[in-house]
This record gives C-alpha cells, structure tokens and sequence, in this order.
C-alpha cells in the first residue's frame, strides 16, 4: 500500500508537467479492484476553440505490473458538440516484442501515454464528448487502473 501512495505522488508530478500547447488531459479511475469491466465506460468533454487548428489525440493508459496482454483495445466513441457519433477501435501496445512493459515505470506501476490521431481536424466548436470502453475479448480485464485524454494543439 505504502508503494501505491509514493507512486501516487510520482505520478501526479509527471502528469501535472503539461506542454504549452495541451489543451486538454483528464485521467480517470476504472476501479479500486483493478479490473475494468465492459459496462464501465469512462466519458471526456473535450472544449474546442478553434476547430480551423490540429491537433494531437492521444489516450493515457495506467497498468499494473501482472497485465497479462501484450496491448489493450479499446473502443472510443467520438461525439461531436452538434451530435454526430464515431467509433474506432485503438490498440494501445503495453508491452515490446521481449514481453517488457512500455511506459513510465513507478514500483509495479506503468504509465503509457498514445498517440491515436496525430493530426485530427475537428469540424465544429464547442464540447467533443469522448466516451471510451473497454474491446478486449474478456471481461473484466485486469491489472489495468486509469484511462485518460489528452489532446495538444499542433
């Protein structure tokens, strides 16, 4: 317990550091048990400004030593401020073709972070609301802890 509360420190100093141009970064818990069931989709509100600008998508993806795959799909529903709905598959690598851990380590804790649209044009202003879920074959899915949005301006 006492290495998940100096990871915890850690973690939030390396996610507070944020590039002048990050727009947006949220993180949010799967669940205590560190299992992430199918009907535990997690949601975003992103605030575009400027939809005439790129921009950097990427998904932040905690894990815990003992992730049994070597990536974790995920399902990621896009809708835009006006109501238009997307959905596309991502697969977030976790490990290396050596089976080792991708990402920053903390004790028995990985942080990765993933590049999904590296140069996404959005169509509208306003709120783009991600909702993102778990596609993977078995559920629950386990030794996973956090789910995150980023989005940076190019």
């Amino acid at each position: 317990m006492k290495s998940i509360a100096i990871f915890a420190c850690i973690a939030l100093s390396l996610f507070g550091c944020q590039s002048k141009n990050r727009i947006y970064s949220e993180h949010k818990e799967l669940s205590s048990q560190l299992q992430w069931l199918k009907k535990d989709v997690r949601e975003f509100e992103v605030p575009i400004e400027d939809p005439n600008a790129a921009y950097t998508l990427s998904l932040s993806f905690r894990y815990a030593e003992g992730f049994p795959d070597k990536a974790m799909k995920v399902n990621v529903i896009e809708i835009s401020p006006k109501g238009t709905e997307t959905s596309k598959v991502y697969t977030l690598k976790v490990k290396d073709d050596n089976g080792k851990y991708i990402g920053e380590p903390g004790l028995d804790i990985w942080d990765s972070e993933h590049v999904i649209e590296a140069n996404k044009k959005y169509t509208e202003k306003g709120k783009y609301t991600y909702k993102i879920e778990p596609a993977m074959p078995k559920d629950p899915v386990n030794m996973v802890m956090e789910i995150g949005v980023i989005v940076d301006k190019n």
